[in-house]
């Protein structure tokens, strides 16, 4: 490269800043024509102004005493320029560090949720009566018997649970008005509803309900229409 390359290259910021005279003005731009290397520095150089105007708000907030505004219109020479450029490197460092210090807060907050969160789960895992001290899962069919004049057929499935049994439900030939009801009986003569729902242009009817009888105490399911006839019996044996 040439001594008037050197030059030429030297002024840049000073160029970008707006702080050279005409005579420099023009002989810059004529070797930017023609100089890819120093439009490619001049390129690399454009976020200097804006950031050099921010530099005395990042300085005050990092905690670092403001050095004097920069004038703009001032012609900078090359030491100044990079005096200039050491600054802004500075400024954009600290930027950097702020974000990191930022994103390493928020990724501390959510590895503590997520630490609390995991604590709780154990918690709750750890008071959580253990698998064998629930009901056996064997499940329970029982078959409706129509009441007379009725046709209506299907069946129950009872499931034990912790806190009763589950009733599942799958009749055909509902006839009657809506809604029907299922009820459970208990070996004492208690009676508690376990479902309701109302009538289907098919007669038929898969429906899910539950009792807080547990299954060994329970010796039928009724279903009924809505005037309390009795349209089947399921008896457990």
């Amino acid at each position: 490269m040439s001594a008037e390359h050197d030059e030429l290259r030297r002024l840049l910021g000073g160029y970008l800043l707006g702080g050279l005279d005409d005579t420099d003005t023009d002989r810059l731009d004529a070797h930017l024509r023609d100089c890819d290397e120093c439009r490619d520095e001049l390129e690399r150089l454009a976020p200097v102004p804006e950031l050099l105007q921010r530099l005395p708000d990042a300085q005050r907030a990092a905690g670092v005493e403001a050095d004097p505004p920069i004038s703009l219109s001032a012609r900078p020479s090359a030491e100044n320029i990079e005096g200039l450029l050491r600054r802004m490197r500075s400024a954009r460092n600290r930027e950097k560090r702020a974000a990191r210090v930022r994103w390493l807060a928020a990724a501390a907050a959510v590895l503590i949720a997520v630490v609390v969160g995991a604590g709780v789960i154990r918690s709750n895992r750890s008071n959580t009566p253990p698998t064998s001290s629930l009901p056996s899962a064997e499940l329970v069919t029982a078959r409706f018997e129509p009441a007379e004049g009725s046709g209506l057929t299907g069946q129950a499935v009872l499931t034990p649970k912790m806190w009763g049994v589950s009733v599942a439900l799958d009749v055909t030939k509902l006839r009657g008005e809506g809604p029907f009801l299922c009820e459970v009986h208990n070996a004492e003569g208690k009676v508690e509803q376990a479902a309701v729902w109302g009538p289907t242009a098919s007669g038929s009817a898969k429906v899910i309900g539950a009792s807080s009888f547990q299954l060994r105490n329970v010796s039928s399911i009724n279903i009924a229409d809505t005037d309390g006839h009795v349209l089947g019996t399921a008896l457990l044996d």
